[in-house]
């Protein structure tokens, strides 16, 4: 499926790129590691949503009539609710940010001589941030990141808490998990704000929500096994974890790096992605 998009380098892209597997994977290394920082990610969830959860997974106990020490299908399909409503909003404000940078590639192109080095300042801005959140992960350093939201940020997480905290009940035993779901992707998160940074430089929605999406799913095995059969993850286990999303995020970083570089003239290896070709 073809889509245009006003990223980086302002060509047309592809929202999945290639014919086989080999070529799908190669052509879409980004979302790849976007998946990859999703599921190794889960272990910062379980700190950051993790008591939210086990609330969550008490209420709901406390609505399911008979034994609450059984694992029931009820259970596993509010959990799953839950979760989807949260990588959705993850992929809905992805798009969002993704329309935002559009807006302001387009603009650059319309300047005529700018757009090149709009796009490739953007491009080391958003790759300098990315690679700076790995390396606090890689050493053992990510809880610094948190001073990064803004107080305002983390007055609203105080209030939307506490919204969530007085309408769980109503919602825990419903359908309407899904929208507790959404409103926690939604909460300030260190793990999130290069994710839609990226999704700012993509400048295409689309991609941007798949993107997205593929992180929030990502998240969900650790969540779901947390809400439904575990009751935590150790520390060591939880740091070894930690280090390897810094990995994953350092690897992100040279995407939008190294294609900035190559705005500005300076060659370096490159991996083609479906919205980065700047050499055309």
């Amino acid at each position: 499926m073809q889509t245009a998009t006003p990223g980086l380098s302002g060509a047309s892209g592809t929202v999945l790129a290639g014919g086989t597997p080999v070529d799908l994977v190669a052509g879409n290394v980004d979302a790849v590691v976007f998946l990859l920082i999703g599921l190794l990610g889960g272990a910062h969830c379980l700190g950051m949503c993790g008591p939210l959860v086990t609330m969550y997974a008490g209420r709901l106990d406390a609505t399911t009539p008979g034994r609450t020490d059984t694992l029931t299908a009820f259970h596993v399909r509010q959990h799953a609710l839950f979760n989807l409503g949260r990588a959705t909003s993850y992929a809905v404000l992805g798009a969002v940010v993704a329309l935002i940078g559009g807006a302001v590639f387009t603009t650059a192109d319309s300047l005529g001589v700018v757009a090149d080095p709009v796009r490739g300042a953007t491009g080391l801005a958003v790759g300098l941030v990315i690679l700076t959140t790995g390396a606090y992960y890689l050493v053992g350093k990510s809880a610094a990141l948190h001073r990064l939201t803004p107080d305002a940020a983390s007055s609203l997480f105080g209030r939307v808490t506490g919204l969530l905290h007085d309408r769980v009940d109503r919602l825990v035993g419903t359908p309407g998990i899904a929208v507790l779901g959404g409103i926690h992707g939604l909460l300030p998160c260190p793990m999130t704000y290069p994710a839609y940074l990226y999704a700012f430089a993509v400048g295409d929605p689309v991609r941007a929500a798949l993107l997205l999406g593929l992180l929030g799913i990502g998240t969900i095995p650790s969540l779901f096994l947390y809400g439904t059969l575990l009751d935590s993850l150790s520390p060591a286990r939880r740091a070894s974890l930690h280090r390897v999303l810094g990995v994953a995020f350092v690897a992100l970083a040279y995407l939008p790096l190294s294609h900035g570089l190559m705005l500005f003239g300076i060659h370096v290896p490159h991996v083609h992605v479906p919205i980065y070709q700047p050499l055309g």
